[in-house]
């Protein structure tokens, strides 16, 4: 019974570890996804109670890094799906795209015209700057699933930035 105790101190005090050095990166991650650093702080403290609840399925501290950022990814997702049954337009604000990405004025409504799965794999890609391995193992996906849904996504987004670009030279 003591075992049982001890282990469960050793898994909070990793899990109440992991979350104070990745504060800022989940914060920075679920901005990335929403686009409203209001809507993604309350993503982050969403996501760290969630990891809380359930830190007992956290089962090797090896993963415990991909284990909560799947959790901020899931609970973004979720907020994008909610905001999409309701009709609410978001702005994508310029310091969630860096500079030297080559943000134009056209790539954050075109974001937003993708889905919520694609927007977390760009944030994951491009914001959070991880290679297909990482993103992989994070996402708990095999290799190829995640260069193909990052290829396919790629295209959404090319296609929803030339939509834009005709939008907006229609607007003049």
């Amino acid at each position: 019974m003591l075992e049982n105790v001890v282990a469960t101190e050793t898994r909070d005090d990793l899990l109440r570890r992991l979350l104070q050095a990745r504060i800022d990166h989940a914060y920075r991650l679920a901005t990335f996804i929403l686009h409203d650093r209001l809507a993604a702080e309350d993503a982050v403290q969403e996501a760290a109670l969630l990891a809380w609840r359930r830190r007992g399925t956290l089962r090797d501290a090896g993963t415990a890094d991909g284990w909560f950022t799947r959790i901020i990814v899931n609970v973004c997702r979720d907020e994008l799906r909610r905001r999409s049954r309701q009709p609410h337009l978001v702005e994508m604000e310029a310091a969630v795209l860096p500079a030297s990405r080559g943000a134009g004025p056209m790539v954050g409504p075109a974001i937003a015209r993708l889905t919520p799965d694609q927007q977390a794999l760009l944030a994951l890609r491009y914001g959070e700057d991880l290679s297909v391995p990482q993103i992989a193992e994070r996402l708990g996906l095999p290799d190829g699933t995640v260069k193909s849904r990052l290829h396919a996504t790629l295209q959404h987004l090319r296609a929803a930035i030339d939509a834009e670009g005709r939008s907006e030279e229609t607007r003049r």
